[in-house]
């Protein structure tokens, strides 16, 4: 009896442990002001939890293997595993996003470097910024619900034909193959939010508290995926997914904090109608609109009033650009990692 009671208190130990450092990071990532919610080091600190939090989730379902097999503990591992499969597509679709974004930045250093230099402005320089500020314009303002908005690709996480008949454990590239024209990111959120509710009390005792384990795992793989559905431009983004978490959970009020401002954000009028939150994507679309009204002049030369403006625009569009060029291939590794880890989880 004694050997039990001890087993039984360590592992509420662990489990108590687990839900006080969730609670922990996503403390760290609401403290954040609203310039950096959203933002590409955002996004990978927010994957970084994710990550932590699945090693952890792991370590504790392995130091319990004989009550994660016994009912009805095997069922809701089972039922977290299905989720994460289906977050798999929202990585691919997220991958996408982010080789969109790496496209515009073409066009912007197009930009950058025709007005950006220091010698004078002519008709020749502001033609060619002219040409790739329609073409950014265009790029940004592709209908989100529309299934060709973004090239369909196998490509994501680059898996070959050859690849289909290696056995599962072996692979480290997609397995979900592609986006579909008719896959819906919104779609793919509710599926991963299905039926993803708090555990009773009667499947609490009966499991020794490792019914808690998914469901916080649970919320915090929807919480992420919706995250970053939210800021990336994906096909058919849609961010009405309800949260519905009980106020017990020590970790509850801080995601719904988070939820609450990012649906602030979506709400604001100069973000309602954007391709994604994404904090740089904001810095961007605020000096590409105004580029476009400067550029669209006939005369030339230009007034000093004028080129003093371009030019403070151009700057402006500059640090955009740095910002998201340091950051953008850093999410795409932090997305890979986490595609990679939930495959190999599973298996």
């Amino acid at each position: 009896m004694e050997s039990l009671n001890n087993g039984s208190g360590s592992n509420e130990v662990e489990l108590e442990s687990f839900q006080r450092q969730i609670a922990d990071r996503f403390h760290e990532l609401s403290s954040v002001s609203s310039d950096e919610l959203l933002s590409l080091p955002w996004l990978c600190k927010l994957l970084d939890v994710f990550l932590s939090c699945e090693e952890e989730f792991r370590a504790i379902l392995v130091n319990n293997k004989s009550q994660a097999a016994k009912p009805p503990m095997d069922r809701l591992i089972s039922d977290f595993y299905e989720r994460s499969v289906k977050a798999l597509d929202v990585c691919n679709a997220i991958r996408d996003g982010v080789d969109q974004i790496g496209q515009w930045q073409k066009l912007i250093e197009i930009v950058i470097c025709a007005l950006g230099n220091k010698r004078i402005l002519g008709e020749g320089q502001f033609r060619r910024a002219k040409k790739a500020l329609g073409e950014l314009a265009i790029a940004m303002l592709e209908d989100k619900d529309s299934p060709q908005a973004l090239a369909v690709r196998n490509r994501s996480f680059g898996r070959n034909a050859k690849d289909q008949n290696r056995p599962l454990g072996l692979l480290s590239r997609s397995i979900s193959w592609n986006v579909s024209r008719t896959w819906s990111a919104a779609r793919q959120l509710q599926a991963i939010g299905s039926n993803l509710v708090a555990p009773r009390a009667n499947e609490i005792v009966a499991t020794n508290g490792l019914a808690m384990l998914t469901y916080t795992m649970g919320s915090v793989l929807l919480f992420a995926m919706w995250a970053l559905v939210a800021a990336i431009p994906c096909q058919e983004r849609g961010l009405q997914v309800q949260f519905y978490l009980p106020r017990q959970f020590s970790w509850a009020a801080t995601i719904l904090s988070l939820h609450d401002k990012i649906m602030e954000e979506s709400k604001k009028k100069d973000r309602r109608n954007s391709c994604g939150l994404l904090m740089e994507i904001y810095q961007i679309e605020k000096c590409t609109w105004p580029l476009i009204e400067l550029t669209a002049t006939e005369q030339f030369p230009i007034g000093d009033d004028k080129e003093k403006a371009v030019r403070e625009r151009v700057e402006e569009l500059g640090q955009a650009y740095d910002a998201m060029k340091a950051g953008l291939e850093p999410l795409e590794k932090k997305v890979r990692e986490v595609f990679h880890r939930i495959i190999y989880s599973r298996t």
